[in-house]
């Protein structure tokens, strides 16, 4: 019996060489990109955001509308203020045009249902519909954006 256990060598042990010589290479090269990419070395796709200038803008700020919501909900009031981003050259035509901007924006929000005000997914719906009333009324390319800057259930 002796000579059968000494026939079976135990299997020789497999080298952890080659697993511990791709970490320390995997930890290396990812430590020079860092570096390369960190220092300068490699050029990158970005542009440096202060060499890109913004284009003009200029805001018309609206006066604040307070609408009246009805018996539907226990809500009783939605105020609402936003600026207008327009062009320079266009602040003064669209300050000019501002009772009926505000006319246009009054008579949106009460025709959208109390639902739709108090969901605030639909927040981003009712700015598209606003901005696009407002480009109506101030004419194509005057106004950029609407900015929502108060929308307060009450």
């Amino acid at each position: 019996m002796t000579e059968v256990a000494d026939q079976q060598d135990p299997s020789p042990r497999k080298s952890r060489l080659p697993l511990i010589t791709g970490a320390v290479l995997a930890v290396t090269l990812g430590a020079a990109g860092f570096y390369a990419a960190y220092s300068g070395m490699l050029p990158l796709a970005q542009k440096d955001a202060g060499a890109v200038g913004l284009p003009a803008l200029s805001y018309v700020t609206l006066e604040p509308v307070l609408i009246s919501l009805g018996d539907a909900s226990d809500r009783q009031h939605l105020r609402f203020r936003a600026e207008l981003e327009v062009a320079p050259q266009h602040k003064a035509e669209v300050e000019l045009l501002q009772p009926r901007i505000l006319d246009v924006l009054n008579s949106y929000l009460r025709a959208v249902s109390v639902e739709d005000l108090e969901d605030p997914a639909h927040l981003v719906r009712l700015r598209a519909q606003m901005l696009r009333r407002v480009q109506i009324v101030t004419g194509e390319g005057r106004v950029r954006d609407l900015l929502v800057t108060e929308f307060v259930l009450n």
